[in-house]
């Protein structure tokens, strides 16, 4: 894959700044020439940072449009580091991560804040709006948001994986739950206690039940799609059509999740065409959809 030219690298600084826990987090801003008071913050998805391909396009298409870019590292970057990564992350501690963005561009003078959340990092907003329905942003975009918990049951089939879990609460117990996980339970480097975060349906990583509905198999004992029920914002939900972790069906999980929202008139869903789920070689394109739904 060739380089990109030099002239669309778009200049940026390197922020630093704390959370309430004591985490200090790192990310970059990219700012429009004339000052501004409208940003947007990016929240990677599962694994991910802030040095992705995308991370360029974006920031230019949106500095380009008076819009300042914030892609940060939360907590839950790369896979095992010092303080997180995926492997030890609960998705409910990207609710302080968020916020000390939103406080860091408070602080710079922004007051427009579109949050834009990719695969786990849509999952992440709709966490966030649930417990800080007050905050402050002013609108969200979730990008490929994912059903990873009936990921993980797809992956696992159905006794397996209620062992696993039966497993994962005993390993918790005894406080063995940062302990990583074999990888027969999960593709990816996990411990214990995250594979319990991610794959408990009736746990906060279940935003986007799909699977449930689809195969009509009943996990969760609580209301589906609950997350999102709580959201009063504007939003813009995404999908690429051929996004891969959609269970071979983006048109279904999109019916799913318009039948879910109902009547709510502040939430937009549309799909990009040949788009897969990072929408890789689409950036420019997401970039005009998302920058016209802003407007």
């Amino acid at each position: 894959m060739a380089l990109e030219r030099r002239d669309s690298e778009p200049l940026a600084r390197l922020v630093r700044f704390p959370t309430r826990d004591d985490l200090e987090l790192a990310g970059l801003l990219f700012e429009p020439k004339r000052k501004s008071k409208r940003a947007a913050i990016f929240i990677h998805g599962m694994g991910g940072s802030f040095e992705s391909r995308r991370t360029n396009i974006l920031a230019r298409a949106f500095t380009n449009r008076g819009i300042a870019w914030f892609a940060f590292n939360n907590r839950g970057s790369y896979i095992m580091r010092r303080g997180g990564g995926t492997a030890m992350e609960k998705i409910r501690d990207g609710v302080q991560d968020i916020d000390a963005a939103i406080r860091e561009l408070r602080r710079r003078g922004y007051r427009d804040l579109t949050l834009i959340g990719h695969s786990t990092g849509a999952n992440k907003i709709a966490v966030y709006n649930m417990y800080t329905r007050r905050n402050l942003a002013t609108r969200y975009i979730l990008l490929g948001g994912g059903d990873d918990t009936g990921l993980s049951f797809s992956y696992l089939g159905a006794r397996r994986f209620h062992d696993a879990l039966a497993k994962a609460r005993a390993m918790i117990k005894a406080r063995r739950g940062d302990e990583l996980a074999p990888r027969a339970i999960a593709p990816h480097v996990t411990s214990w206690r995250s594979f319990y975060d991610m794959s408990n349906p009736d746990g906060d990583y279940n935003v986007f039940p799909f699977l449930e509905i689809m195969r009509g198999t009943r996990l969760s004992k609580r209301p589906r799609f609950r997350h999102l029920r709580t959201i009063r914002k504007p939003t813009l939900v995404l999908y690429g059509d051929r996004d891969e972790f959609c269970f071979g069906d983006v048109s279904g999980c999109v019916a799913i999740l318009a039948d879910a929202i109902g009547a709510r008139t502040n939430f937009e869903i549309a799909t990009l065409a040949d788009a897969d789920h990072g929408f890789n070689r689409h950036e420019e394109e997401l970039a005009r959809v998302m920058l016209d739904w802003i407007g």
